[in-house]
């Protein structure tokens, strides 16, 4: 029998093992008629490709379905990803704290650790400790590390995500250039004896946003995220997928110039992050006498009503609004989350003073400021689903299937 041209978005290629996947797992297609109509291929290559699947363990059946015929019959079985065959390692590295956690495929968290972790120590500390972490949070889930099918890891940083590798961090002394996704892959293979995994390492903001805008706005053509803690970072989700400009400086706003003349961690001057991140705030409450040293310790005291720590909260809240009427202007997004150390109501005040008053009435008419909703699991269940869309995507699928002799 011949079969019709494969409807997956590529001319005269029928639809692999890898596609009827995605259609499951996308929820497009959920039978195996369905997978029929959506690909063009016949029943009996339908079914071949789903035993691959099936051999696998990545697709179970389900409860039956609607009637596919109008005639009646029975119930078509329904297709379900599989999610229990394997698990992620996600982290997500702040300048002197660290989470991590084992998750599930469809973005469970299983088990989760945070503590002190000093980016500044250096990758040759930090990392090993990471993988230690790691070791400890599968035991406690029960999982071997050979189930272990990939590791997320956001980083206070701008990423070259082709390399693994951050580029010119101002909060990440002694990392710039290092080959931080292969170093964290060895040390967990050292740490574990598990077979060496891929490492998927991404900036903070940006892995956020991805977790943010899956979560709770899938529908967000654009979705914009502002991180405000120790420093300040955009991360922008565009149709779905994290837009990331050509080397991985996307969104870098804290280093924005607003005219000030407080001295940069980079080693500017006037930088957006140098005024109104949560470092520049515990500096200045410092300065008056109130104990601060990060955007951690702000955050406990706007938690605790402090009306200095609010005061110049929302005074750094207008000065990134300022610089947010700019980003709105340009990409138009539907959904501007603010997050971090910040994310409060006297920040947020702030924010939304200087926004609506700055930006054309068009680019905010239609636009929802808003605040966390996955507070500090963002980063982690964003690495987590960013691990997952790589190594179950189409052709990646295809090779891993191959590697695995079915």
């Amino acid at each position: 029998m011949t079969e019709r041209p494969g409807r997956n978005g590529k001319t005269g290629a029928p639809a692999g093992a890898g596609e009827l996947l995605e259609l499951v797992r996308s929820g497009r297609a959920v039978t195996r008629g369905a997978l029929q109509q959506a690909t063009g291929l016949s029943r009996a290559t339908v079914g071949q490709r789903l035993d691959r699947l099936f051999r696998a363990g990545w697709l179970r059946e389900g409860a039956g379905g609607p009637v596919d015929s109008p005639l009646g019959g029975r119930p078509s079985i329904t297709l379900e990803f599989d999610d229990s065959h394997a698990v992620v390692l996600a982290a997500d590295l702040d300048t002197r704290h660290a989470r991590a956690a084992v998750l599930s495929l469809t973005g469970e968290i299983l088990a989760e650790h945070s503590g002190t972790l000093v980016i500044g120590d250096g990758p040759e500390a930090v990392l090993p400790e990471l993988s230690r972490w790691f070791g400890e949070l599968l035991k406690k889930t029960g999982r071997p590390p050979a189930e272990v099918c990939g590791i997320g890891l956001a980083v206070p940083g701008p990423v070259d995500t082709g390399t693994g590798r951050v580029v010119q961090p101002p909060m990440m002394p002694g990392w710039d250039g290092y080959d931080l996704a292969g170093r964290l892959s060895r040390a967990f293979t050292e740490h574990t004896g598990a077979p060496v995994v891929p490492v998927l390492v991404d900036n903070d903001a940006n892995l956020m946003a991805y977790g943010e805008q899956r979560a709770g706005h899938p529908d967000c053509a654009a979705f914009v995220l502002v991180k405000v803690s120790t420093g300040i970072g955009a991360g922008v989700v565009v149709d779905g997928s994290i837009y990331r400009g050509i080397d991985g400086g996307a969104g870098d706003i804290g280093h924005i110039r607003v005219g000030a003349d407080a001295l940069c961690r980079c080693g500017s001057h006037g930088c957006l992050a140098a005024v109104a991140s949560g470092g520049a705030v515990a500096r200045r409450l410092a300065e008056s006498g109130v104990p601060a040293a990060s955007g951690a310790d702000v955050r406990d005291l706007l938690a605790a009503g402090h009306p200095e720590a609010a005061a110049l909260a929302r005074e750094a809240g207008r000065r990134v609004g300022d610089v947010l009427a700019t980003v709105v202007t340009l990409l138009n997004p539907g959904v501007l989350m603010i997050a971090g150390d910040l994310a409060g109501t006297p920040f947020l005040t702030g924010v939304r003073e200087l926004l609506y008053q700055r930006a054309l009435p068009r680019s905010t008419a239609h636009l929802q400021v808003v605040t966390s909703r996955l507070g500090e699991r963002a980063a982690l269940i964003g690495a987590g689903a960013l691990v997952v869309e790589h190594l179950y995507a189409p052709e990646r699928a295809e090779e891993r299937l191959r590697a695995l002799g079915v």
